[in-house]
């Protein structure tokens, strides 16, 4: 007889006292930030600590130039303006990511164009962009979702072959690698996050890298309210192109450099985690966890595991199967979460198509195609969201996890799905439990407009 569900008055099979939090902040940390403000020196463009993480993240991306900002987004924004995004002009990204993605794509006026993603490995379908591509096309976004690669020859032969740039959303992923170059170093552009929840923290922060001058030099200007400022050269106050203030700060940048001297640990823990927990989860009828192609690696930003109630005789809607399991999961000590909930294009900004305002910039006259967003064009994302959990939280997420962690996981989805039936049994009560009803959860169909 199967062990009695924690969320049914049994034993919960993961203590909370395991688990590590988020970040990791060692007493170097700490020394690299007190060291900053006894300097006395807390910002500026060339500040001390800012220059030297730029230095130190070009040389781990192996990339010429590094620009340190505010946020990830700023650093895709920046990357958009470099590749001479204009008004009306389109830039082809994922249906899967969050939203700064395409939100840095509007801040510079370009139109997203989204494209459907590999069913296997939750990244752009390289076989779809091809048809996405008109005159008014100047960019490629590809994601490198939840820290593994995208099929970066592929799109990079794509690109070549239309003269279009590629920028690389690589908030998700410093320190994986595709085919022996690691991700960052492959388009002519990226961008990286140090939101407190990446494996690389800083509080908060982007980095804009890149081997072109010319590129560094576009990037920086959005940087500095379109000003065009040497280092070593005193500000003249003029601007020359459209700005943003978009630097960061020395104290983030101090964490951020502490942090990078511990990043190949943190990713080494978090891939051992990762196999250790697919080689287990593989096991069980139902579940099925991330794929990783051979030729790249993942940092396992997330975690992300596909259920299958079909292949076990349940006949329930994926969400709906999704949501028990998940709930018996989180019983059980089991950090079960959703990250994003719709399509990209299926958020309300991009079905109402407001944008600043009189719907620009989709109504600006310099646009080509009007683009309309419908969710049957992204079958395969909308399949994943509504089909799949995240394991590990960003509070506790599998780089700050020991070994033992992910042991006590895969006993609680063992435990779980070999009480599939009792759940099934009790899944309307489950439903309607406080913080696991289906209101609001995306159901397939588009937001209203």
């Amino acid at each position: 007889m199967a062990e009695q569900l924690a969320l049914f008055g049994g034993k919960m099979i993961v203590s909370q006292a395991i688990k590590r939090k988020w970040p990791i902040i060692t007493q170097a940390d700490k020394d690299a930030v007190m060291a900053t403000l006894e300097r006395g020196i807390l910002c500026g463009a060339y500040a001390p600590e800012i220059v030297a993480l730029q230095e130190e993240f070009a040389k781990f991306t192996h990339t010429k130039y590094c620009i340190a900002m505010n946020s990830g987004t700023a650093a895709l924004h920046a990357g958009v303006m470099a590749a001479d995004v204009k008004p009306g002009d389109e830039v082809i990204t994922t249906a899967f990511s969050f939203l700064a993605t395409a939100v840095a794509v509007l801040h510079h006026n370009g139109i997203p164009i989204f494209v459907d993603i590999k069913p296997d490995t939750y990244t752009i379908d390289p076989a779809q962009i091809e048809a996405k591509i008109t005159k008014k096309t100047k960019a490629i976004i590809p994601v490198h979702i939840h820290g593994l690669p995208a099929d970066m020859d592929e799109i990079m032969a794509i690109a070549r072959k239309h003269n279009l740039l590629v920028i690389e959303d690589a908030c998700q992923s410093q320190g994986a690698y595709y085919k022996g170059r690691i991700t960052g170093s492959i388009g002519e552009m990226a961008a990286f996050s140090l939101n407190a929840t990446k494996n690389h923290c800083g509080g908060e922060g982007g980095l804009f890298v890149t081997d072109s001058e010319a590129y560094r030099g576009k990037a920086n200007m959005i940087r500095m309210f379109g000003e065009f400022v040497k280092p070593g050269e005193g500000r003249k106050y003029k601007s020359y192109s459209m700005g943003w203030m978009y630097r960061t700060q020395e104290l983030p940048a101090a964490l951020a450099r502490s942090q990078l001297k511990a990043l190949p640990e943190h990713n080494a823990r978090s891939e051992r985690n990762g196999k250790y927990l697919t080689q287990q989860l593989a096991k069980i009828a139902g579940v099925v966890p991330p794929f990783v192609p051979n030729d790249r690696t993942t940092i396992y930003h997330k975690y992300r595991v596909r259920l299958e109630p079909e292949k076990l005789g349940v006949n329930m809607p994926a969400d709906h199967f999704r949501e028990v399991v998940r709930a018996a999961l989180n019983a059980e000590g089991v950090d079960a979460v959703l990250w994003q909930t719709v399509p990209m294009p299926g958020q309300p900004l991009f079905q109402l198509r407001e944008g600043y305002g009189y719907g620009c910039p989709w109504t600006c006259q310099h646009a080509g195609q009007d683009v309309i967003y419908n969710m049957n064009d992204y079958p395969e994302t909308v399949k994943l969201l509504n089909n799949s959990i995240v394991i590990c939280s960003e509070q506790f997420p599998m780089y700050a996890q020991e070994l033992e962690v992910m042991e006590r996981y895969a006993e609680a989805f063992r435990k779980v799905f070999s009480n599939i039936d009792a759940l099934v049994d009790r899944k309307d009560e489950i439903l309607q439990r406080k913080g696991v009803i289906l209101e609001g959860l995306y159901q397939g169909e588009a937001a209203p407009v």
